[in-house]
Order: structure tokens, then sequence, then C-alpha cells
């Protein structure tokens, strides 16, 4: 169901903006705003239950640094009044935004498509790595790896006569003890980071990664997690609730493309990635696979918290269980090709960074 129409006249739009449904948009109600069947820009309605308003300010700020910046992003797009969203007589929040780019995908298709998105990363974090703010929305603790686990916990406790209850603790099981043995978490700078780098919000304009979309989890937060997030999606070809695969090709084209533009960036500013953190990144992406496993089992157990698919799953618990499933197999195939993924991180970067040329005699 579409909104009002009579919604748009909040900000400066030509009469005739028509609203159509988006094809993507899981947290925050979105819709295209267009005009003469061409795109104009994106609506969409803050989900107040996971978002403070106040995000819109950090928005405001770093898209204005990459701008400056010279890097593509989504702008917020001022009301009439001059703010940057709109409080409806029901208390939703709207905002509207610039339209960047011609489509998203649910999956990387090709590894040349993974090479533009890491290459597109790395340069949204060299433009932020300068930038002075202090975050007015600030998600605690949530790449938490220990406090998911805890939370898994305490929810098998808790819902003791859950009807899916045997499964979710068999498989809790398996993630515990993958998390006991994966080791201690590196001593990592905070870095502005994107916080939620899955295929869907990168925006691409033909085969070119053009700009990082849903910007309410801006923040502070470690590469280990933000790459780890970024590659556990981008580089497994299925679904999260199908049989998983961690694609080595899909990886080493996305490290090329993230390690080159981090080179052609630290020549003109601030330092790339360092050492421990390029250690940390494949890592990172095992650990991020097992904490997002733990969210689904635990979720499967509330059901309350993500969206599922009616037209394939009975309830939230089964999709849940799903993907669960499907992150926890991810996890363990990621730990099986880490030797092979450190080698080819460390091929990424030597071909980013050739030795410099030995000095010409007279």
């Amino acid at each position: 169901m579409l909104p009002d129409p009579r919604l748009l006249s909040r900000w400066p739009l030509p009469a005739d903006a028509t609203l159509a449904p988006a094809p993507s948009g899981l947290i925050n109600r979105t819709y295209l705003v267009q005009a003469q069947g061409r795109p104009l820009a994106v609506l969409q309605q803050l989900n107040t239950a996971v978002f403070s308003p106040v995000v819109h300010l950090d928005i405001e700020a770093v898209t204005a640094h990459l701008a400056s910046r010279g890097v593509p992003t989504p702008r917020l797009i001022r009301t009439r009044e001059g703010s940057l969203w709109h409080t409806a007589e029901d208390g939703g929040v709207w905002r509207l935004l610039t339209s960047v780019g011609d489509r998203t995908v649910d999956r990387l298709a090709t590894p040349a498509e993974a090479r533009s998105a890491g290459a597109l990363v790395a340069r949204f974090h060299a433009a932020t790595a300068d930038l002075t703010h202090e975050f007015r929305s600030v998600r605690d603790g949530f790449h938490d790896t220990q406090r998911r686990m805890d939370a898994l916990v305490a929810a098998l406790d808790h819902h003791r006569d859950h009807r899916h209850r045997d499964p979710v603790a068999r498989l809790a099981d398996g993630l515990l003890e993958a998390w006991r043995s994966w080791g201690e978490l590196p001593h990592l700078p905070a870095r502005i980071v994107h916080g939620d780098l899955k295929v869907s919000n990168v925006r691409f304009s033909g085969p070119e990664a053009r700009a990082l979309i849903d910007l309410d989890t801006l923040g502070r937060g470690t590469l280990d997690a933000e790459l780890g997030d970024a590659l556990r999606s981008w580089c497994n070809p299925a679904a999260e609730d199908e049989a998983p695969c961690f694609d080595l090709e899909r990886f080493a084209a996305a490290m090329t493309g993230y390690a080159t533009a981090c080179a052609e960036a630290a020549r003109g500013g601030p330092g790339g990635p360092t050492e421990a953190e390029w250690a940390a990144l494949v890592p990172g992406i095992e650990r991020i696979a097992l904490e997002l496993a733990a969210r689904f089992a635990t979720d499967a157990l509330e059901e309350r918290y993500f969206g599922w698919d009616p037209a394939r799953y009975a309830t939230r618990a089964e999709h849940d269980l799903a993907r669960a499933r499907g992150q926890a197999a991810l996890a363990a195939a990621v730990r099986q090709a880490a030797s092979e993924a450190r080698r080819r991180l460390g091929e990424a970067r030597a071909a980013a960074s050739p030795p410099p040329r030995a000095p010409t005699g007279r």
C-alpha cells in the first residue's frame, strides 16, 4: 500500500511526481519517486523502533563529507521548511533522498562486480578517514560477538517450551564450540564505517559499483567486522537460507579492488589499513558469519526481529532457523578456505603496491 501522495508536497518536487513501491527495503518502508517515467528520488519511512530520527544528522554529516571528496552518495533532500526529515501527524518519520545508480542486486554476478564493490568501499573508507564527527545515533555492541552468543544461550534458557528449541539447541552447540575455538579478538582502531555492507546496500550503475546506500548504520567500528560482513555476503552466491559456499574468485576480486583503491588513496591522503587490520580480515568473515548465525538462531526462538518470507516458510521461526543453518555452514566454509584466502589477499596487496623502480644512474 502506497502512502498518501500528498506527503510529497512536503518537499520541493514537481507537481506531477508519483510514488511506486521499491523492490527493496526490509527495515525502512521504501518508495520510488518518479515523474514522467524517470526516477527523481527515494522516499522512506524510518523504522523508529530501530533508529532515532537524529540518525539523519549523522547521514548529513558523512554524506556532505563524501560529496566534498567526490565520492558519489545519496543525499538527504531538505523539506520546504529546511528540515532533514518530516514528522507526519501520525508520528511517522519520513525522508527524501537523491537517487544514485540504476540497480540493486541480491548477489554479485561476476568477479568484476566484486572488484568494483571493493574499490568503492575503499574509497568510502579513505574519504572518511579524516572526518571528525560525533555520532548521535550509536549502536552499542552491535558486532559484540560474545554478546550475541550470550543472548542465544539466554534465549534457549527462556524458551524451553518453544516448538523449535531442540533444533536450535543442536545448532547452538556447534556455534558456541566454533566461537570458543575462534581465538582472541584483535585490538584494532575504530574507523568510520558503513556498518551493514551486505550486497544489496551497494548500488550499481551498469557493472560499476556506484554508491553505498541505507546509511542508518553509519558509525565507528573496526575494519574486520565491516569487511567481514561485506565479504560473507559478497562471496556467497547462494541466499542466506540456501546451501552456502565461499567463492574465492569473488573474494580475490573484491580484495584486489579494495587494496588497489587503498593504495591509490594513500598517495594523497591518510594511510590505509594497518598490518593488524589486514591480518584480521579473513578471520573477521568467519566471525561475522558465526555472529549472524547466532542472531538468526536467537530470533528463531524470540520471533520478533528479522523479516521473513511467508511464501516460502510457515513461520518466522522456520525462516530464521534456515538462515541460521546457512550462516553456520558459511562460517565453516570460510574456516576451511582461510589459508587460501590469506594467500589470495597477499597477492591482491602485492599487485596493488608494486615495488618502487630502482633509481637510474647517469
